[in-house]
């Protein structure tokens, strides 16, 4: 287990040139945990601060800060995090608080959900994308409009001047 990364980020810089970059200049804190490559994982995972992993996981991971999947990292579980940053593949839905961050070497088959979700020209994601909060993400028919709720042709409603009023059909 190689551990030539931990800490870095407080200057900004890395020696280890399979870094995926960002992890510390978001704000999301300094590796502690480190999978590497060659290591094999099954169960579940739980942790508090920024882990990495290039090695193999299956079962479900759980965070409280971030998790980068790196260049040969194998995922095959539901992730749940704050931040999850991609640069191998991910077989499984990913839910963030944060951001989902698709690197151009990534490939993730499975469902994103998260308030922001950044992908790099390459990155190959092979499922569906939904933005929002957490709580609009657990519950699909938040926020969408209904056919009696407004105008599919682009029309205002009647009521649009006077939200008190109940829209009525014409």
């Amino acid at each position: 287990m190689a551990i030539s990364g931990f800490g870095r980020g407080k200057t900004g810089s890395s020696s280890d040139s399979g870094a995926v970059g960002g992890a510390s200049s978001a704000g999301f804190g300094n590796l502690t945990a480190f999978i590497d490559q060659g290591s094999e994982f099954e169960g579940k995972l739980s942790f508090r601060d920024t882990v990495r992993i290039d090695g193999s996981f299956s079962g479900e991971i759980s965070s409280e800060n971030t998790l980068i999947v790196g260049e040969s990292g194998k995922i095959h579980a539901t992730i749940k995090s704050v931040c999850v940053m991609v640069s191998g593949l991910v077989e499984g839905d990913i839910q963030a608080s944060s951001q989902i961050v698709l690197h151009k070497t990534a490939v993730v088959n499975g469902d994103l959900i998260a308030p922001t979700i950044v992908m790099e020209e390459g990155s190959q994601l092979n499922g569906t994308v939904r933005m929002g909060r957490a709580q609009a993400a657990a519950n699909p028919s938040a926020g969408k409009t209904h056919p009696a709720q407004g105008s599919t042709s682009g029309d205002k409603p009647a009521n649009a001047g006077n939200p008190s009023q109940p829209h009525k059909p014409s």
